[in-house]
């Protein structure tokens, strides 16, 4: 395989890539690092900073398209940004401490469970019994837009919701972030989930906050990367070339999407990692 095929082939993956980890709220990291890893048989140390540089395009890409349109919730987005920062510097010091194997392990079992709570139906936009006085002070309620204008409270912006179990949101951020740090992987997943599932937000909102989270918190530790030498300029370009265009499909799609086909693209990514780190696990890798 010549410089030529690799790149295209590289390319295509990470348009892929891109275009998932927009739908999703992922990051293309989730499907490029296991695909580096196997198929083009690079070292993990640089798919990883592959990874992060198409981490940081996918939410470049896509945050810009999800900010225009009224999704992202930046107030959430940058609040729960701290929570998952501090769990990371948490996870980070610990690391050496606990046993990765068997939290690789325990993590994949709370993946499935997780895309099993995804699956659960429960309606997109709900007027909940009580309000949470943290989000009313900190001002984390929004409006969403919808392609029907379904809703039980409209207004001229769009549908109203209110961020629920504030707290609780926060924790789980903290968690991810912890996990994050263990394990060297992105916490995408558990972003959605908490908003999803702790905070009541809807799911679009959901998973265009995460995508705009994921990109500061990649920029972060590409830094890191970026001083050890595991940034690749020829391995990064076709990567970053390939997500940037990916996410803003993904981003244009999502708009228009059926939030329970999202629901379930989003479950099946889940269990994918899962199965991923089971195996990783078992083959003495973490």
């Amino acid at each position: 395989m010549n410089i030529l095929e690799f790149s295209l082939l590289v390319w295509f993956g990470s348009f892929v890539a891109g275009f998932l980890g927009a739908l999703t709220g992922l990051g293309g990291g989730v499907v490029l690092v296991p695909l580096l890893t196997s198929v083009f048989d690079i070292d993990i140390r640089y798919a990883i900073g592959a990874s992060l540089v198409s981490v940081i395009a996918t939410s470049s890409g896509a945050a810009s398209t999800y900010i225009k349109q009224g999704l992202t919730n930046l107030r959430i987005g940058m609040f729960l940004e701290v929570a998952t920062v501090s769990g990371a510097l948490i996870g980070a010091l610990i690391a050496t401490f606990i046993s990765v194997k068997m939290l690789a392990i325990v993590l994949a079992i709370t993946l499935l469970y997780s895309a099993y709570l995804a699956q659960q139906p429960r309606p997109e936009f709900c007027q909940p019994e009580t309000s949470d006085p943290l989000a009313a002070q900190l001002q984390l309620n929004g409006t969403c837009p919808t392609p029907n204008g379904a809703g039980t409270q409209a207004c001229a912006e769009g549908i109203a919701y209110e961020a629920q179990s504030v707290s609780t949101g926060f924790s789980i951020m903290v968690i991810a972030g912890a996990l994050s740090g263990l394990l060297g992987i992105g916490s995408g997943g558990f972003k959605v989930l908490a908003m999803d599932q702790a905070m009541r937000l809807p799911f679009k909102v959901s998973t265009t906050t995460s995508n705009f989270m994921i990109g500061v918190t990649a920029a972060a530790s590409a830094g890191v990367y970026l001083a050890r030498g595991y940034i690749d300029p020829g391995l990064s370009m076709p990567v970053m070339l390939g997500v940037f265009p990916g996410a803003l499909l993904g981003a244009k799609v999502l708009v228009g999407a059926k939030t329970q086909l999202l629901r379930i693209l989003f479950s099946l990514v889940l269990v994918v990692m899962a199965l991923k780190m089971v195996y990783n696990s078992l083959m003495g890798g973490a």
